[in-house]
């Protein structure tokens, strides 16, 4: 390739405005990295009259994303407006359509089209990169894509949610409710004003389908994730862990087992020893098993303008030196279809917190509940006595059967002395 390449810009919100300044600023160093300069050639947004505080002079601007994504002369169309559906689609499949290459930060498109959309690329000929859309920063596609290529992935896992991540480590540290935390995050900008897509897990489980198509070379499932938010995590299970040596984290976890895909996003309770655990604040992790490389861990600035903006622009550095990789590692035609591996079959170990009446008889009721599920207990607190009143009652089992401890749950929220729906956390060994 030779000459400049003529980018099309669709979206100059946050991630959009941040890359036309990147290339403003960074211009000669891209340009030595790559060989030929990056030029954004037209760009589309939905109000023209708005000072970004960008130079767009020399521009051709568009109105209609979609037509910008027509445009003959450019060489890349930048897809930064979001959502799964409508007119981002639209772009990206008139784009690919049309020969163009892609790159964007959507990890919605990606979680529910990528399989379809990397099919067109292929046939095209193009490049469908999405760096941008896992971790902000992190270089997660890449590691997984690249770096880990001579290795076959037993598991992935990550903090893939800043946003969750910071209201879980405030109410660590501070001791306060997640509503109030929630409250805070909005108000520093941490949080949308509707922040249901992050705190109930849905934007990680985005993140976990794209990188389980890349870790197991199989199609882009998001409907086959399990999925649950942080919601019901409060200061006193926070508490609890911190107590029995582990930290409450929301993870993204993948792994293939039995000829099948394990998909899950929940609220875990990970070893203070494990390397996870010390992720903070809004950064994000992705860690990852290879049967050479053994287990790896990245961590970073997980969104945001530079982050998010910095990401995109390696990936059109790639485009720019000729570097032509499959959209999730191998042809799109050679993804697996696999099947998702219910919950129910999962294993591991459980945090059980459950509010009680203290009186004679009740811990050998729940022990029994738990005995007849084949549930072994390794360990239990509860705190001082309170005759007739309600009290606390933690319980950590070995490792058992998701299905079993469904059971045991429902026998123990029937039981007269539970005075509450009993709380689950999974804990997850690294």
């Amino acid at each position: 390739m030779t000459g400049a390449m003529k980018i099309g810009v669709a979206g100059l919100g946050t991630v959009g405005g941040g890359l036309c300044r990147l290339i403003e600023t960074n211009g000669s160093l891209l340009a030595q990295r790559c060989g030929r300069s990056l030029l954004v050639s037209a760009v589309s947004a939905r109000d023209r009259r708005k000072d970004r505080g960008l130079s767009l002079e020399g521009a051709r601007w568009y109105e209609d994303p979609v037509s910008l994504a027509k445009d003959p002369e450019l060489d890349v169309v930048v897809e930064l407006i979001g959502g799964s559906e409508g007119v981002a689609y639209e772009v990206v499949a008139t784009a690919l359509s049309a020969g163009k290459h892609v790159v964007t930060a959507n990890k919605a498109l990606i979680a529910h089209h990528g399989t379809a959309l990397a099919r067109i690329a292929e046939e095209k000929g193009v490049t469908l990169a999405y760096e941008g859309a896992v971790a902000g920063g992190i270089p997660a596609i890449k590691t997984l894509r690249e770096g880990l290529a001579g290795n076959r992935v037993t598991r992935v896992q990550g903090i893939l949610n800043g946003t969750c991540n910071y209201i879980l480590t405030t109410m660590r540290e501070t001791g306060r409710e997640f509503g109030e935390v929630l409250d805070e995050a909005q108000k520093l900008g941490y949080a949308e004003a509707d922040p249901s897509f992050d705190v109930d897990g849905v934007d990680a489980a985005h993140k976990l389908a794209i990188i389980t198509a890349l870790a197991f070379g199989c199609e882009v499932d998001f409907d086959a994730i399990q999925v649950e938010g942080i919601r019901r995590v409060s200061a006193i299970d926070i508490a609890y862990a911190e107590e029995l040596g582990f930290r409450i984290k929301l993870l993204g976890i993948a792994q293939r087992r039995n000829g099948a895909i394990e998909q899950r996003v929940h609220p875990c309770m990970v070893p203070k020893s494990a390397p996870i655990a010390s992720v903070e604040g809004v950064f994000n992790a992705v860690h990852a098993e290879g049967d050479f490389v053994g287990r790896i861990m990245i961590e970073g600035a997980g969104a945001g303008e530079r982050p998010t903006a910095s990401a995109v622009a390696a990936d059109l550095l790639d485009i720019a030196r000729g570097a032509q990789l499959p959209t999730f590692g191998i042809s799109a035609t050679a993804l697996e279809s696999l099947p998702t591996l219910p919950m129910a079959e999962h294993r591991g170990a459980y945090y059980l917190r459950l509010l009680v009446v203290d009186r004679p008889g009740v811990i050998a009721d729940v022990a029994a509940a738990l005995r007849d599920e084949d549930i072994s207990v390794e360990a239990m607190l509860q705190r001082g006595r309170a005759p007739g009143e309600a009290v606390p009652v933690v319980i950590v089992t070995h490792e058992t059967g998701e299905a079993q401890m469904a059971k045991a749950l429902a026998r123990i929220e029937a039981l007269k002395s539970c005075l509450e729906t009993p709380r689950m956390i999974r804990i997850e060994q690294p």
